[in-house]
């Protein structure tokens, strides 16, 4: 199988997804598209040999110099090759189907990617689809508009710029128009002010991003010509030879042509090449002299006619001396002060406007699918895209490089539109001076943004997207988001996109659902095509036009808004046609029956291989509740190619515990494994005790459950807080430091926020009292103390990198003491979840002798802890004793519901 480097590598004929008026002679177009690629980062990828191998040859051994084996390269997983069924070899796993059905999956793969070379020249350029599709400035004073849409038969852009006009601006009749894979090309012409004249030259450019005047000096394009001409062209040089055969064939033409012999009696006998050239030469030898550069005709004493054209190199070293007239040629470029001062835009920024189909079922009006701002109209029911094109003066401009990728992830999680303390829908710039400060404060490393992508309705969280290139109006404008982002950078946060692939919403008149008039343009027709429960659209991503724009979705908010990572939404949706609704065991089976969509496996395997190999420091995270089989494997050994995995089972134990279950009969078993899961894979797990789910689908927080919504100290009971705190730290701490190395909490969490998150709807009148966050809370006593606990446990994995070191030593797990101990570097971390029982010497066993330091521990004071642990007893001292299979232990008092941390700061010799 073709990696995605060589597929990016290899050549293939120019994309017949263009339409076919974008690959003729006239060069417009071209220069359109050259002018918008310049404009955005580019990847430099090395060059292949045009020829494709198998997936089993490999390159010719060379020769080098044997190194000592200390010093032998460990080969990376590309190194290796490709083995569609390498990760079950790593894993043990032995099952035959699912074996078989990942070589299957491995040969459509490649069969996918030879389908879309045909189509377009690169993996790469068919990820990069925005930078044609949409609306685009082109230099040639003019907007260019291309849409697919191959169910329309007629297509016109309608909007205030027009008069809501559909005839006014419209696709040309056939190919001039559209191509036969449905693509519309509109023009919108930019139009001259009054007494203005066209320009002259047909390739007349503008630079609209530079405020500079070239060619407003007054100087006329035949002046610019001759000067050009006078500077730069000396007497012999004003054309250039079109052949290096040209002497020749005036040669052959002087004595075969209408000058030379007619007849064969006429021709006499022919003498050799050598002698006609002398010949030639000896009848030339008076001409004048010139510049332009000499030619020799040589026949290198063949005995056939073939001549050698042999150039002269002097006359050819001096043509190349030359420097070419560019700054005259600058002359004919313009700048934007004069392309405003003689062209009105034909689509002024701000502009609302439509696209307009003629279907066989009737005229329909669409929001553009690669429209990047969109506003919904009051009711929901339509929407209008908006064109936006600051001037750019006003455009913004990235101030921040991208952090570092960390080793370890601290994900704060975070929905703008309720991030706000004020009843109403928070905007990015209310984020970004209240939020951010925040999540700076906390320490956590990176944000993870929800509904950000424009959707119809607000209480659909965001989740029921209807544009997919643009961010929503409700919280502020694309620059707005970009500022956003920018200022995150320079605080050193990444930030995370959660992306909906996974289904789209139903509704035609704001969404994709219809989009041309039929029924299979994006999605699957019939019931394949509905979500069983969810009222949404699924998307047909067998179609290498639904690759493409879902492709060049994920590239476009990296290139556009420097967003850093994707957290991939429910999975299990697109990965099942019954959508993930049914009962798993965990055989095998279930994962490569014939309920599973390959073409949604493909997708995400193509998604991960173009993103990491555009952008190699992109993080991708799964959420699959089902956990299919190699999520985060590399492609190239049969995985899916994600970095993390979200394990969803976490929180809904710890939820089941709080709700359902006595505290004393907690299993301390079931939470070590279900906090681990498959060994295998813990390294690449994102954990969280509780994300958005457990505040905005309906739930209510942890906090909530164990302390009560109520507001501040004084109107919570003593019990309530005596055991709602410490389980609130306990099962913060545990989940944290136990898995893998990616943590995740969901905003307001932190602190406890006693309030569940309800958006305005129809249920509660459109109330927005629970659609926010109460900032104000930091202030009491009982939040602050949860806050400063998750602020230092945060500082913990900042200062002592406990995520981004190995995974955690689980030895000791007791359901009757209800004491569950672990190693993870050089730190011991000890959790009695007993609700009554303490423990005044607890032996633990240690690996390494000497003294141990408390860095953490629940019961403290500033932490709203009983302050059981006295000064002395935050050092303990190894016993030459074995337990818990290690060489030494330590005797350490444990409260009821506490943990502690310890580090080891002095080693001692046995």
């Amino acid at each position: 199988m073709l990696s995605l480097t060589d597929s990016i590598r290899i050549s293939s004929p120019l994309s017949d997804t263009r339409p076919s008026f974008l690959s003729q002679s006239g060069s417009r177009t071209r220069r359109q598209l050259k002018f918008v690629r310049s404009r955005q980062p580019r990847v430099s990828f090395p060059q292949r040999n045009i020829c494709r191998c198998s997936a089993t040859e490999q390159p010719p051994p060379q020769r080098r110099k044997q190194r000592p084996a200390k010093y032998k390269k460990e080969l990376s997983e590309e190194e290796k090759g490709i083995d569609p069924v390498g990760f079950l070899s790593k894993y043990g796993i032995t099952h035959k189907a699912f074996a078989q059905f990942l070589r299957e999956r491995y040969k459509s793969l490649k069969d996918l990617k030879d389908e879309i070379l045909t189509r377009h020249f690169s993996l790469k350029e068919m990820s990069t689809g925005y930078e044609l599709l949409g609306m685009h400035r082109n230099m040639q004073h003019r907007v260019d508009f291309l849409e697919w849409a191959p169910g329309a038969r007629y297509c016109a852009l309608v909007g205030d710029f027009n008069g809501w006009s559909t005839t006014e601006n419209c696709a040309g009749e056939g190919h001039s128009g559209h191509d036969d894979y449905g693509y519309w090309f509109i023009i919108l012409e930019d139009k001259l002010r009054q007494g203005e004249e066209s320009d002259k030259l047909y390739f007349q450019q503008y630079n609209y991003v530079d405020d500079y005047d070239k060619g407003d000096t007054g100087i006329t394009v035949e002046e610019i010509f001759k000067k050009a001409n006078d500077e730069y062209w000396e007497p012999g040089e004003d054309r250039f030879i079109k052949s290096r055969y040209e002497v020749a064939a005036k040669l052959y033409e002087e004595m075969f042509g209408p000058n030379g012999p007619q007849t064969e009696e006429e021709l006499e006998e022919m003498p050799d090449a050598a002698t006609r050239y002398k010949a030639w030469k000896e009848q030339h030898k008076n001409d004048p002299a010139s510049n332009f550069p000499s030619y020799d005709v040589i026949d290198n004493g063949k005995e056939y006619d073939i001549f050698n054209i042999i150039g002269d190199p002097e006359s050819f070293k001096k043509f190349r001396m030359k420097q070419p007239p560019i700054a005259y040629w600058l002359e004919t470029k313009k700048g934007r002060k004069s392309w405003l001062q003689k062209y009105m835009p034909a689509l002024p920024h701000g502009s609302k406007y439509r696209v307009y189909f003629n279907t066989p079922n009737g005229p329909i009006e669409r929001v553009p699918a690669w429209a990047t701002f969109v506003l919904p109209d009051a009711d929901g029911e339509q929407a209008l895209a908006v064109h936006w094109e600051p001037p750019p003066e006003y455009a913004y401009k990235w101030k921040h490089k991208q952090p570092v990728k960390p080793k370890s992830l601290r994900i704060y999680e975070c929905h703008v539109g309720i991030s706000g303390q004020e009843p109403k829908v928070s905007s990015f710039n209310d984020f970004i001076s209240k939020v951010l400060p925040h999540v700076k404060e906390a320490g956590y490393n990176a944000i993870q943004i929800i509904g950000v992508v424009e959707h119809k309705d607000y209480f659909t969280v965001g989740y029921r997207v209807t544009n997919f290139y643009a961010v929503s109006s409700r919280f502020g404008t694309p620059d707005d988001f970009k500022r956003l982002v920018d200022e995150a950078h320079g605080l050193g946060l990444l930030v995370f996109l959660e992306i909906v692939h996974s289904y789209a919403a139903a509704d035609e008149m704001v969404g994709l659902s219809l989009f041309d008039g039929t029924n299979d343009c994006f999605f699957h027709t019939g019931k394949r095509g509905h979500h069983k429960f969810w009222g949404t659209r699924m998307f047909k991503y067998g179609d290498p036009d639904v690759l493409h724009f879902l492709l060049s979705n994920l590239n476009w908010w990296v290139e556009e808004y420097h967003v850093d990572g994707f957290h991939f939404h429910s999975l299990s949706s697109m990965l099942y046609t019954h959508n993930g609704f049914a009962s798993f065991t965990g055989d095998m089976d279930e994962y490569c029956n014939q309920y599973v969509d390959k073409d949604a496996l493909l997708y995400l395997i193509l998604a991960n291989e173009i993103l990491h190999t555009l952008h190699p420091n992109v993080i991708t995270i799964a959420e699959d509740a089902t956990l299919y089989p190699g999520l985060c494997d590399p492609t190239s050994q049969g995985g899916l190619g994600f970095d993390y995995f979200a394990n969803l089972s976490a929180s809904v134990m710890w939820l089941a515990l709080l709700e359902n279950t006595p505290d004393h009969e907690w299993c301390m078993s079931k939470i070590v494994h279900t906090l681990v899961g498959d060994r295998q894979n813990t390294d690449k797990m994102l954990l969280y005790a509780e994300n958005h789910n457990q505040s905005i689908s309906g739930g209510r927080s942890f906090a909530e459950i164990l302390i009560g919504n109520s507001l501040g100290r004084s109107s919570i009971s003593q019990e309530s807080l005596l055991r709602g705190c410490p389980l609130h730290m306990m099962i913060r701490l545990i989940t944290f430091t136990i898995g893998g190395h990616a943590y995740l909490n969901f905003m307001g969490n932190e602190f406890g926020h006693p309030k569940r998150v309800e958006f305005p709807m129809s249920s509660n009148n459109f109330s927005f009292s629970l659609a926010n966050r109460r900032w104000d809370l930091l202030e009491d006593d009982v939040h602050h103390q949860l806050f400063s606990f998750d602020k230092d446990m945060m500082d913990l994995d900042k200062n002592g990198r406990i995520l981004s070191g190995g995974l955690a030593n689980i030895h000791h797990v007791n359901d009757t003491t209800m004491v569950i101990s672990y190693l993870r570097g050089p730190n011991l971390f000890v959790f009695n979840f007993h609700p009554v029982n303490s423990y005044e010497r607890y032996i633990i066993g240690v690996e390494e002798a000497g003294e141990y330091q408390v860095t953490l521990n629940t019961d403290e004071k500033k932490y709203g802890g009983r302050g059981l642990l006295g000064h002395v007893q935050n050092v303990q001292r190894t016993i030459s004793r074995r337990a818990d299979g290690m060489r030494f232990c330590l005797e350490v008092p444990l409260p009821s519901r506490s943990a502690q941390v310890y580090k080891l700061t002095r080693i001692l010799r046995a």
